[in-house]
């Protein structure tokens, strides 16, 4: 099993990282070594977006200077060496997650990666009523009678477009609804999925409550019922080693911008024997095998969902990013977050007036916090902790379903990352120690 292993097995496993390390670590982040509102930075907001180090700044840098070309459409020698690093950065990518080269799909983040694989299923629908494409499609397709089921902890960009696909092709969404602790009922979960369900879409670990999912479970589930099984993986992929063909699923997405990469790419995973039948998303250059005045025959995976220009400079960057996390061990990067996490969840416990989300001390999660204070805003708790140069995260996290749930309209979350130490977990514990009286409840 390539997922999640227990604090003592990680210990037996690898060389723990320490506070010396981290501080190491942080000089390769510029960003981190500055003064905000005269305090030293600590950086808590990874879960919504990380920092980058040097060697990821520099080889985006290095493509402009170096190589910028376009891909694919040249004889050139620039657009050869383009093509050259742009395809080498996917294969790193498929590398890391366990996939093979041709299942690697850029998207700009998860987000367009699950829309194009909700799109690509309405589509499926389309063509095979036509009588086009593959054969295989028929058994792709979604209609009336059909369900698609999520879980009540998802993030909205594995929400939304699944609600979209039921509304354009006549599906029924239903989901997996969680326990008062936020755990998923997986009890319920087995009389919801049935024959009918073609979808089954889930976060393998939650940017609010920190849990880390019972993936092989709901995969089995999934396969009981004859379900497409997909995998949000944008609070997993940067933090715990990962790999799709162990954990069988079909889709599986993350962002480069949570895992020290810039904003503007991610990666869809699929299978190749279904990226090969499903129709494209966005069409148009890029794609194509043949094109005539009335209609257009399309690529095989990867290429045939990837139109137009694509995001070559950071695509590189996110192989970059990559590569310093397979330098440093993802399995040494998730021992240490969890101890940051267990630090963080048990000093949060033991300061009145503090509920926290998701797991409690002692139990298996990520290393994050979402956390609600009595009597105090979210955004209150945000902005005291920013005068003390503490950057964390508020709202709903785009997670309204969940906060509905627990009961909630926002909370405040601290993330994690293997940059932060425990000094940076203790200064966020005394600053929000001091919350409730400073503001007077």
């Amino acid at each position: 099993m390539a997922l999640v292993t227990t604090p003592a097995t990680l210990e037996r496993a690898v060389p723990a990282m320490d506070n010396a390390e981290v501080l190491r670590i942080r000089n390769d982040f510029p960003v981190l070594g500055q003064l905000v509102n005269g305090q030293p930075l600590v950086y808590l907001d990874s879960g919504a977006t990380s920092q980058n180090p040097l060697s990821v700044i520099e080889a985006e840098q290095e493509f402009y200077e170096q190589r910028n070309a376009a891909v694919h459409r040249g004889a050139h020698h620039l657009a050869v060496e383009a093509t050259e690093v742009f395809e080498d950065a996917r294969q790193t990518l498929a590398d890391f997650i366990g996939a093979d080269y041709a299942e690697t799909v850029w998207a700009s983040n998860a987000t367009e990666g699950l829309n194009l694989v909700s799109y690509a299923l309405s589509n499926a629908s389309l063509w095979a009523a036509q009588g086009r494409g593959d054969a295989r499609l028929k058994d792709l397709a979604i209609g009336p009678g059909d369900q698609i089921v999520v879980t009540e902890m998802e993030h909205h960009a594995n929400l939304i477009p699944w609600q979209e696909l039921a509304f354009r092709t006549g599906a029924t969404l239903r989901y997996i609804p969680i326990d008062d602790a936020g755990a998923l009922r997986l009890d319920v979960a087995a009389e919801i999925l049935g024959r009918k369900t073609k979808v089954l879409a889930f976060t393998h670990a939650s940017n609010v409550l920190g849990t880390i999912n019972p993936v092989h479970e709901l995969v089995a589930l999934g396969r009981q019922a004859g379900a497409l099984v997909v995998l949000d993986a944008c609070q997993s992929a940067p933090h715990l080693p990962l790999n799709v063909k162990e954990l069988d699923v079909d889709f599986a997405v993350f962002s480069g911008h949570k895992m020290l990469a810039p904003t503007g790419i991610g990666v869809l995973y699929g299978k190749q024997d279904l990226l090969d039948v499903l129709p494209p998303f966005l069409t148009g250059g890029s794609m194509i095998t043949t094109v005539t005045m009335e209609r257009a025959e399309f690529l095989p995976a990867p290429q045939r969902f990837e139109a137009g220009t694509q995001r070559i400079s950071q695509a590189v960057a996110l192989a970059a990013a990559v590569n310093y996390l397979t330098e440093t061990g993802l399995d040494r990067v998730h021992r240490w977050e969890s101890e940051l996490g267990q630090r963080m969840v048990a000093g949060l416990e033991s300061i009145p007036g503090i509920r926290v989300l998701g797991p409690a001390a002692g139990q298996e999660r990520i290393g994050l916090a979402a956390f609600d204070v009595d009597g105090v805003h979210a955004h209150d708790v945000g902005q005291f902790l920013d005068s003390r140069g503490i950057a964390v995260r508020v709202g709903h996290h785009c997670a309204q379903p969940l906060h509905r749930r627990l009961g909630l309209t926002a909370t405040t979350r601290a993330s994690a990352y293997l940059y932060n130490t425990t000094d940076d977990i203790d200064a966020f514990l005394e600053s929000v120690a001091g919350v409730r009286s400073y503001f007077r409840v």
